[in-house]
């Protein structure tokens, strides 16, 4: 309250309403430890509500951990300030993960409920046996990825996830009655969870609820009957106290109210060590726990340290290259689709951290291979998830398996989808996580599903996000690269886009080196003296190669350029760039998509060759005459610019 107050900006009313709960909780039953916030085996917090963000700072502040100060929360939502306006994930602080958003904490924490059962199958439930708990507010519940995320999670029983639901009946417009009028019993056991209503500012009720559903079979969703704003003479109970300070005077009676004669943010030395001895509980817990594992064989304690914690990717360099080796040699001609499966089929088997899965489009995006094991709720020994048509929640279920710890979550869907995904991309980039997604179906080239399906602004729409690693593979040599730099992107996620169609292996001499990491390479070049440099991604490398075919016939020199990842490639030093793209040169880019991101290369003097309105229903040869992304019109375009120029 004092923090918002100070601020005179935030939410006051969640944080006061289910701070019984929150006490409760990790009091008696969240088993962490603030010495080591990333234990392993701790118990996950997530705060979905995240707009009820100081309830979570508190409480790390409260209970010892040195990432949260009682100067962080004096400057709560102030710039640079641990304690932002809604949580933001940093390893080591406590802060599980970055929420606001509303509903993505939801996925997460199915995410992080999937690992745990994933790693307690292979390393014994003695090692790996914590919980997931989520504080989810009506406004979580409300949204569509609440759906997603909490079907599948009924669907495979993940019984070491309990979310609280603040069932406080408040949205920030007034009454959530206003809006939803659910029976959130029957949804939620429809969805087959374990369904608790309790007072949520009854101790006990809470403790029982708690132990119930840390007993059950199934995933449990425990809605806590409370009062937003909790203590607030006049404004608990209201939607006034849900986004806004309480006000001074306000806060003066709510001090009276619960006789508190405490200055603001002066916590009395009994109550912060009794806090602190709640913190010092954990430090127990992890000392059994490493007892446990010291009796583990060498064999286990070296895989969770260095597969899962550590996830070594040492191995990864010799057998891209080994398998670059192989396929230079047949030359085969792929869709980039069947290539991404080559590629993960050959990778999983040095990668067992490697968790793959689609959203009911496996066949198509290639993503499940012979080393794919399908986790079910009767088995997590395996490595693949059907999320089924579920892209939001897949995306947000894939952000809470990476957050867990170790693994390398990729899911697949078709690339005009990643609009579904889209928020969760975000958070993604936005917690520097090692997420795949695998995108394909990736232009006008998959024909005759027409518009709907033809991604025309989901790839400039991707690489608008900041830190985010967009690639687009023009082969299998391509594609196994951009799989190598996926993996060894340490805080950045990856989209992989590829295509449905077949393409030709477009280099012609074998390099050891991955080109790809620069972001762009020269294919082919013709003269030194070129009058032309085509640059081009995916599909649309070997039409660049063509018109280079074309150009030369009728004596114009030109340089083709493979740009699979424009992000990279901008980072690249001036003379690099300078030296793949020619400024003295005619610049034209080639894309099967919007031609926005490419306008910075091509320039006011260039030409962006791409697309500007919808598809069409037609096969894909057709589709890309129709939009005057052929050989012969490419040409002429030049041969025209070139005599006006």
């Amino acid at each position: 309250m004092d923090a918002v107050q100070k601020a005179n900006s935030g939410h006051p009313g969640m944080p006061m309403g289910m701070a019984d709960v929150a006490t409760v909780l990790f009091k008696y039953h969240l088993r962490f430890n603030p010495k080591n916030p990333d234990w392993i085996n701790r118990d996950r917090f997530i705060l979905s509500a995240g707009h009820g963000s100081m309830l979570l700072y508190s409480l790390l502040y409260l209970t010892g951990y040195k990432s949260i100060s009682i100067d962080d929360i004096k400057n709560f939502r102030q710039l640079n300030s641990i304690c932002a306006g809604h949580p933001e994930y940093e390893k080591g602080t406590g802060i599980e993960t970055t929420t606001g958003p509303l509903g993505q904490g939801l996925g997460n924490a199915v995410g992080m409920a999937i690992a745990e059962e994933i790693l307690r199958k292979k390393f014994g439930s003695t090692l790996i046996n914590n919980k997931t708990y989520v504080i989810a507010s009506d406004g979580d519940l409300m949204e569509g990825i609440s759906h997603e995320s909490m079907s599948l999670a009924g669907h495979l029983k993940l019984k070491n996830l309990i979310v609280f639901f603040d069932n406080n009946k408040i949205s920030i417009d007034g009454s959530t009655s206003l809006s939803v009028s659910d029976n959130y019993k029957k949804r939620f056991e429809g969805y087959g969870w374990n369904f608790l209503e309790i007072n949520g500012h009854d101790e006990k009720q809470i403790s029982k609820a708690i132990s119930k559903a840390s007993k059950a079979n199934k995933p449990s969703i425990i809605s806590c009957k409370t009062i937003i704003g909790f203590g607030s003479p006049n404004k608990s109970g209201k939607a006034s106290s849900h986004g806004a300070p309480l006000g001074e005077e306000e806060v003066a009676l709510v001090r009276k109210k619960l006789k508190w004669n405490n200055e603001p943010f002066e916590v009395p030395e009994d109550i912060l060590n009794a806090w602190r001895e709640i913190g010092k509980k954990g430090i127990k817990l992890e000392e059994k726990w490493l007892e446990i594992l010291n009796k583990k064989n060498s064999r286990i304690k070296s895989e969770l340290k260095k597969t899962y914690i550590d996830s070594n990717l040492k191995d990864l360099e010799n057998l891209i290259k080994k398998e670059k080796i192989k396929y230079f040699e047949s030359k085969p001609m792929m869709a980039t689709r069947k290539c991404s499966s080559v590629a993960i089929e050959s990778i999983s088997n040095i990668l067992p951290q490697l968790i793959g899965g689609s959203a009911d489009l496996s066949g198509s995006n290639n993503t499940k291979t012979k080393n794919s094991k399908v986790i079910d709720s009767k088995n997590f020994d395996g490595n693949y998830i059907h999320y089924g048509v579920r892209e939001h929640g897949m995306a947000a279920i894939m952000n809470g398996l990476a957050l867990y710890s170790g693994l390398i979550p990729y899911g697949g869907t078709f690339l005009i989808f990643s609009d579904y995904c889209k928020p969760s991309i975000r958070l993604a980039a936005l917690m520097g996580l090692k997420v795949i997604y695998i995108f394909s179906h990736d232009s006008i080239g998959l024909g005759e599903d027409g518009p709907t399906h033809q991604p025309i602004e989901q790839l400039t729409g991707l690489r608008a996000i900041p830190n985010l690693n967009v690639f687009r593979p023009a082969d299998i040599n391509e594609t196994l690269e951009c799989w190598e730099i996926a993996l060894k992107s340490k805080n950045t996620p990856s989209v992989i886009a590829l295509s449905r169609q077949k393409l030709p292996y477009i280099n012609p001499n074998f390099s050891e080196k991955n080109k790809c990491q620069n972001g762009a390479y020269v294919v082919k070049i013709n003269s030194h003296d070129n009058k032309v440099t085509l640059v081009a991604s995916g599909s649309e490398v070997e039409l660049a190669l063509n018109t280079q075919i074309e150009l030369k016939k009728n004596n114009i020199e030109s340089k083709v350029v493979s740009m699979p990842c424009q992000e990279l490639f901008d980072k690249q030093s001036h003379d690099f760039k300078k030296d793949i793209i020619d400024e003295k040169s005619l610049i034209v880019t080639i894309e099967a998509g919007s031609v926005s991101s490419w306008r910075k290369y091509s320039g006011d003097k260039g030409i962006s060759l791409g697309v500007e309105k919808f598809g069409k229903s037609a096969p894909y040869k057709k589709v890309y005459e129709d939009f005057n992304l052929s050989v012969e019109k490419i040409v002429s375009g030049i041969q025209e610019h070139l005599r006006k120029n």
